[in-house]
């Protein structure tokens, strides 16, 4: 270690010792952070505590304990929409001491503690929406009041909390002969979300939703009339028979579509090799003439709006589905189609029930799964065939729609093409010179892969396709432009060379239509250190580039980080839970070389093309901005809070986060 580094140290100044270091215990890191938990404080975290509750009785089920359920919206202590009461006729909380904690019934270690609950062995739900033992003790820890009561066993006991803490113990209430489940009802505390209040209608849509998500359960609403307004009945129930399809029905109304019937259905997975059954999948897509259309994708009941795994396997399923139809039908140009084609316009709904759901966070809007898109591939795409295939004027009819939005694809792709080419030859010289660029001599989509330093450039390079991807290394960690003065940013030559390269231009100035690829796609090291890279990347992106991440241009690699052998088989897993994962499943008993890479540079030029670059086998995770105002609000707090010029919210951030440290991840 250098002496200079102790000569002139900075003045000492204000107290730093043991004293310092907080340790929350129990539910005060939710209340201190609420965002880490429900996303925020604004009205879509308020609206996700009801979501976590519904979900917890939609668990119930679609586990084939419960068939109804009752959502109440009253009057808070303030007259407002403050108190919502959930209630389903499922087996009902367990209420008996807990084994860990003496003293202690099980209702109470739910209601507050985090990390708590039945989900986690498999044994109590085979498929769930909850999955941490988070959501119900962060609703408790939010809330000013809290009130539990449980039929069970012809028994009904309650009791209640406050801000996470319990004012009682657990109360004994009598016999009741025909009731049964769990009952909560909970009001907002006004400390956290202030003078937020639930809206009826957000509430009414999110029951209905539900019930649309599981045909066997039926929901009952109620809400005080003077909270109603004009347009929420004061009482409803909802069942439909029919799940995603009577939704499809409903949303695609009287217009027009390209096929008669919708694209509609359900299958159930195949069990694993433990003989367990693995889910069950349900789809309904409909192709609206002259529609924008959306998509509405679901795993366990729960919303993810990011898509996610789920969502591409349908993509593939759809994509593959067309393309072997047009081969059938003699259509050549039909081996162009992209999934954007087959999805553009479309109204999709999908929805997945599945073991074991990874999730991005707590508020699970994307979902992680790997194997999901390989069950909803297989599962969809039979389906899909028969549906073309049954009917040929109907699969010649979608397969027609879809090419003509190919065809509009192509030509605006050919014209950004020739400005792409014009700009390369007007500014040539100025182009960075460690920028490798695709030819383009090809109808396939361009992209541009952004790659951490000269190693893993070089190994790209030699990986990639010639024609449509192009590669710029960077070197490092390149320069976090959220806690950086604009005259920094602009004198830095990794965000210029950036810039020069995409040739769409910076803030306001930013036009994606002059962006000189189709997809900008971040690949690191699939380490600590790559994960921070991609990070400052997606922070330079959305500051000085939004409307490029609010267009879908932005995509994330999935590079593997490690490699596992047993004889002559390989596989590739991307974190310590996918490696874990494959060990009990393909290599199941057998013994197992794992090799770990240190980065991209580490593989060879065929791995690479295999694991991370070539279309037909690569994963892409594709970096959106939410359409809300709240919602973008709440994404650039979260970016300042991580990423800006004040260092304590992010050694807050770390610091409540420790507990959360993958400790095989430190070791490796």
């Amino acid at each position: 270690m250098s002496d200079d580094l102790f000569e002139n140290p900075p003045a000492a100044g204000g107290d730093y010792d043991a004293s310092s270091i907080e340790v929350l215990e129990g539910l005060e890191p939710v209340r201190r952070r609420p965002g880490m938990y429900i996303g925020g404080t604004d009205d879509r975290a308020l609206h996700h505590l009801a979501a976590e509750v519904l979900d917890n009785s939609m668990d119930e089920a679609v586990a084939g304990y419960a068939n109804r359920i009752e959502v109440a919206l009253t009057k808070g202590p303030d007259g407002t929409a403050g108190r919502l009461s959930i209630s389903d006729n499922g087996r009902g909380i367990p209420v008996g001491e807990h084994p860990k904690f003496p003293g202690k019934s099980t209702l109470e270690v739910i209601l507050t503690t985090l990390h708590s609950g039945g989900k986690f062995s498999g044994k109590a739900y085979a498929t769930s929406g909850g999955l941490h033992g988070v959501g119900v003790s962060v609703v408790n820890a939010l809330s000013i009041e809290t009130r539990v009561e449980v039929a069970r066993d012809k028994q009904l006991y309650a009791q209640e909390f406050s801000q996470g803490q319990p004012k009682g113990k657990l109360q004994e209430l009598g016999t009741t002969a025909n009731r049964r489940g769990t009952t909560v009802t909970f009001v907002p505390d006004p400390e956290i979300f202030g003078d937020r209040v639930f809206k009826a209608k957000r509430l009414f849509k999110l029951a209905r939703s539900k019930a649309y998500l599981f045909a066997g359960v039926e929901i009952r609403w109620k809400c005080d009339p003077a909270l109603a307004g004009d347009d929420v009945p004061t009482e409803a129930t909802f069942r439909f028979p029919g799940g995603l399809a009577d939704h499809l029905a409903e949303q695609v109304g009287t217009r027009e579509c390209v096929t008669s019937d919708p694209f509609a259905g359900s299958q159930d997975f195949p069990a694993n090799d433990k003989g367990e059954q693995q889910g069950r999948v349900e789809w309904a897509i409909a192709w609206p003439l002259w529609s924008d259309g959306s998509t509405s994708w679901y795993c366990n009941t729960v919303p993810t709006p990011d898509g996610g795994t789920h969502e591409q396997g349908l993509r593939a399923a759809l994509t593959k589905g067309l393309r072997a139809f047009g081969e059938l039908t003699s259509t050549k140009k039909a081996k162009d189609i992209s999934a954007d084609d087959v999805m553009g316009g479309a109204e999709v709904m999908l929805s997945v029930f599945i073991r074991d759901p990874q999730f991005q966070s707590q508020t699970k809007d994307r979902l992680t799964s790997p194997e999901a898109a390989r069950l909803v591939e297989n599962a969809v795409r039979d389906h899909f065939d028969l549906f073309l295939t049954q009917n040929m004027d109907r699969g010649r009819a979608l397969l027609g729609a879809v090419m003509e939005r190919m065809d509009e694809r192509l030509k605006r792709k050919a014209e950004r093409e020739v400005k792409r080419k014009t700009a390369t030859n007007a500014k040539k010289l100025r182009l960075p010179g460690k920028l490798t660029d695709c030819s383009g001599e090809t109808d396939a989509e361009t992209e541009i892969f952004i790659v951490e330093g000269d190693s893993a450039g070089g190994s790209a390079k030699q990986a990639r396709d010639r024609k449509t991807q192009a590669i710029l290394p960077i070197r490092g960690k390149i320069l976090n432009v959220a806690s950086a003065s604009a005259d920094k940013i602009r004198a830095n030559s990794e965000v210029a060379d950036l810039a020069l390269a995409l040739g769409c231009g910076t803030r306001k100035d930013c036009d994606p239509e002059n962006l000189r690829y189709d997809r900008v796609v971040i690949m690191t090291d699939a380490d600590v250190d790559g994960a921070h890279i991609a990070t400052l990347l997606m922070t330079f992106f959305f500051q000085e580039m939004p409307d490029l991440v609010r267009g879908g241009y932005l995509y994330l690699a999935q590079p593997p980080l490690y490699k596992l052998t047993a004889g002559k088989e390989s596989a590739y897993a991307r974190d310590e839970e996918h490696r874990r994962e494959l060990e009990e499943t393909v290599f199941k008993g057998k013994k197992v070389e794992v090799s770990r890479f240190k980065g991209l540079g580490e593989m060879n030029p065929q791995q690479l093309r295999e694991t991370t670059m070539s279309l037909e086998t690569r994963s892409l995770i594709r970096i959106t901005l939410p359409q809300e105002n709240e919602q973008r609000h709440a994404v650039k707090e979260l970016v300042d809070r991580l990423m800006g010029r004040n260092p304590e919210h992010r050694f807050n951030f770390i610091q409540n986060r420790a507990g959360e440290i993958d400790r095989d991840m430190i070791d490796a």
